[in-house]
């Protein structure tokens, strides 16, 4: 057996394990690039369709055509009736898009009738301690109102999400449709419409036009990746040369 053997054995297992990092390093950081693509896009769209004049609401009969790739973030206008007594909360910490909210607070989904169905509102914003609609019984509109927002699509509850509490009238994500079928609201449209206008009286819940202010951090941690990337390959570099010129300089037989 020559003595290459043990060298190549002692360098071999860890080659490996840094090839794979390298590997897993480079693919995070080319999976940042793709999201990046894919959130400046997102951003564009948004801008745009945000910029948008309001365009007529579909007809119920349109709702299950509409679809979220062509028609989430539309800007429409329609009008109908709020069910003041079937209002939900949402519990949340702030939005990327309602850039007024100073969480921890909660949305208020209420169902807003219209001819051949309903569609839930998110008619706004309210901080902790005003749940209560009698603590903002302005803001309680009755009667038929224009309503201007924007299409959204229900949020489903994630892993980690709380469950809802359906018995203290509060959620944990927008599921719409969710809300709805547990305040027995039906039809309801398959999306819900986060409100702009009209002002809302008393200022609570607070409705406003939205703003795309979307992180965008994938450039900076594409960055981190593939620095990561390039001080593994150096390191690993400067010990395999070491370690090369160490066996070569050892005393024969050792």
């Amino acid at each position: 057996m020559t003595s290459a053997t043990p060298l190549r054995r002692g360098l071999l297992a860890p080659s490996i394990a840094a090839a794979c990092a390298f590997a897993v390093l480079i693919g995070l950081g080319t999976w940042q690039v793709e999201r990046l693509a894919w959130k400046e896009a997102l951003i564009a769209t948004v801008t745009a369709r945000f910029a948008a004049p309001p365009t007529r609401l579909p007809a119920p009969t349109d709702w299950a055509r509409l679809d979220p790739a062509t028609d989430e973030y539309r800007r429409v206008t329609f009008g109908a009736e709020f069910a003041n007594d079937k209002e939900a909360l949402v519990y949340t910490t702030g939005s990327s898009l309602h850039g007024g909210d100073a969480g921890p607070g909660y949305w208020v989904f209420t169902p807003a009738r219209l001819a051949g169905g309903t569609v839930m509102v998110n008619r706004g914003f309210v901080p902790e301690g005003r749940q209560d609609p009698k603590t903002r019984l302005q803001g309680e509109i009755a009667g038929p109102v224009e309503i201007v927002g924007i299409i959204r699509w229900p949020e489903r509850p994630g892993l980690f999400t709380p469950a809802a509490e359906p018995a203290k009238n509060l959620w944990f994500s927008r599921d719409s449709t969710a809300i709805a079928a547990a305040k027995g609201v039906g039809p309801v449209a398959p999306f819900f419409v986060e409100q702009e206008t009209p002002p809302i009286p008393g200022g609570l819940p607070q409705a406003g036009a939205l703003k795309p202010l979307f992180p965008n951090n994938h450039l900076g941690y594409a960055f981190t990746w593939y620095g990561l990337a390039a001080v593994l390959a150096g390191s690993f570099g400067v010990w395999f040369v070491g370690r090369l010129r160490a066996r070569r300089e050892a005393p024969a037989g050792t």
